[in-house]
């Protein structure tokens, strides 16, 4: 057992086993009074009070730890706050935040807090009672917009390019040390409002999210429960030394573009046992377009996933597509995945370059269960009806290796058991003129669904189904298998095909 994180009034605690999420039912005592029970191998306990030395004991375990000072405890409801979900209390709780001293802890009570945009500033605390809830009002005209550019500045960005975007319900801006924590909910509210009407189309200014952060560090968001996005949930963006620790992040999976957590051009990130079911990818790291990567030339890097829980979603862990920055060095470890359409799930294209290039990228002892194909690299990715229909994406004869031309790097998959294969085990589309570098499978055991149907396993122009198809490939330069197996596919174990002459 080891401690992931403490703050003034919580701390998070990781249990040392092989099961990927969940754990067998335990005891935790804190000072020898029983607390609560758990089943997950990452678990946090608040309500602490600052400046305090405990004692945690679970399993036979001990540890003793001192919780963070804090300056000053404020009440929401002293300033004002109704806390009856009909009332506005943007203007009360932001004042309450905006006059805090530093290391203090703004305290929301149980309650349905009615607000459309708050601003964290550095050395604060938010910590949210179980049953209090941050709801987001319906109407877009209620929230900011932040300017894609002033001066040079940016403020609001939309799919990797600095575009006016409405404000998130949480925004941190240059600032750092700041702890949002407790069991309470932020709610979006997106299915009772019109975000989702039309949301291809830009309606005064692009939807904002639930949390966002620019140029930010030293991050802490743990416990919380996160739903009903206007988009993607949280989004750190050019942001680093982030902790999202125990969050639950549920969207309803008919709700599109709704991702989980989507690190940004951000570095230095710990994902660690949280659960997410929503209606896209559940993690998406982000680099940027091509434009923006070339202006600030910022990678995502250093990024731990482990003992999460994906439940629904296109995709578990997903790059792209805007990841023209580059991404390395990620290590997902420990994670569940179910229901997911994809395991890893990697969308580039001619056009996003290689700034920063995709490399380093390791998994180790996951379980897929129901993921139609575990391991998806598509370099001839197709945006739908956003783009991506020229000949120039789709086409699988080479051309010109040039600026635009994306690249990727190396990848190891070790010591997974992926059950109820549907479409494929994996489908690795690389480009003639920069093929895939390695892919690395160590003790994989691909077992497949035998009611399985045909599907698509990834989205390009000249789409095709597959199923119970073994490891797909076009132009990947090494791909070993050390003690794979496979048990009920249809055909052979590697298929190699050649694109266009």
């Amino acid at each position: 057992m080891k401690i992931l994180n403490i703050t003034s009034r919580s701390i998070s605690l990781e249990l040392d086993n092989n099961n990927p999420y969940y754990n067998n039912e335990y005891d935790i005592f804190v000072n020898d009074n029983f607390y609560k029970k758990d089943n997950r191998n990452v678990t946090s306990i608040f309500n602490l009070n600052p400046d305090t030395n405990y004692n945690i004991r679970i399993n036979n375990e001990l540890i003793s730890f001192k919780t963070n000072n804090e300056s000053l405890l404020i009440n929401v409801l002293d300033f004002n706050a109704l806390a009856d979900g009909i009332t506005d209390d943007t203007v009360k709780i932001q004042a309450a935040i905006m006059s805090s001293p530093k290391n203090s802890t703004i305290y929301f009570p149980k309650g349905i807090y009615l607000i459309s945009s708050l601003y964290l500033k550095s050395d604060i605390n938010i910590y949210l009672e179980k049953d209090a809830i941050l709801l987001g009002k319906t109407n877009r005209l209620d929230y900011p917009i932040h300017p894609g550019l002033i001066d040079n500045y940016s403020f609001g960005v939309w799919e990797g390019i600095e575009q006016n975007n409405f404000a998130s319900l949480i925004n941190i801006f240059d600032s750092k040390n700041i702890n949002i924590i407790g069991e309470g909910i932020i709610d979006g509210n997106a299915l009772n409002s019109d975000w989702y009407i039309n949301h291809r189309i830009k309606n005064i200014a692009w939807r904002g999210h639930l949390f966002y952060s620019k140029n930010s560090s030293n991050i802490n968001i743990i416990g919380i429960n996160f739903k009903d996005s206007p988009s993607w949930t949280i989004h750190p963006y050019m942001s680093n030394d982030i902790n999202i620790i125990n969050t639950t992040i549920k969207n309803k999976d008919s709700m599109p573009t709704t991702d989980g957590i989507d690190p940004d051009m951000s570095k230095n990130i710990n994902i660690l046992g949280n659960y997410i079911s929503v209606g896209d990818d559940c993690i998406a790291i982000k680099s940027g377009s091509y434009d923006l990567a070339k202006k600030y030339k910022i990678s995502s890097d250093n990024i731990t996933i482990r003992n999460n829980l994906f439940e629904k979603g296109h995709g578990g862990i997903v790059f792209g597509s805007e990841l023209s920055g580059g991404i390395t060095n990620i290590f997902v470890t420990k994670c569940l995945f179910k229901n997911t359409d994809r395991g890893l799930r990697i969308k580039t294209r001619r056009g996003r370059g290689h700034i920063g290039i995709i490399d380093n990228i390791v998994f180790d002892d996951n379980i897929m269960d129901y993921v139609k194909t575990p391991f998806v690299i598509n370099m001839y990715y197709n945006m739908g009806n956003q783009g991506g229909h020229e000949e120039y994406v789709w086409s699988t004869k080479y051309q010109e290796f040039n600026d635009l031309t994306p690249v990727i790097g190396s990848f190891k998959f070790n010591n997974i058991i992926c059950n109820n294969i549907e479409y494929a085990a994996s489908v690795f589309l690389g480009l003639p003129e920069s093929n895939i570098g390695s892919i690395e499978f160590n003790n994989v055991i691909f077992n497949y669904n035998i009611n399985a149907t045909s599907g698509y396993p990834v989205m390009i122009e000249k789409n095709f189904k597959l199923k119970r198809c073994g490891i797909y490939t076009l132009n990947v330069k090494h791909i070993t298998l050390n003690n794979v197996e496979f048990n009920g596919n249809i055909g052979d174990n590697i298929i190699e095909i050649e694109g266009d002459k």
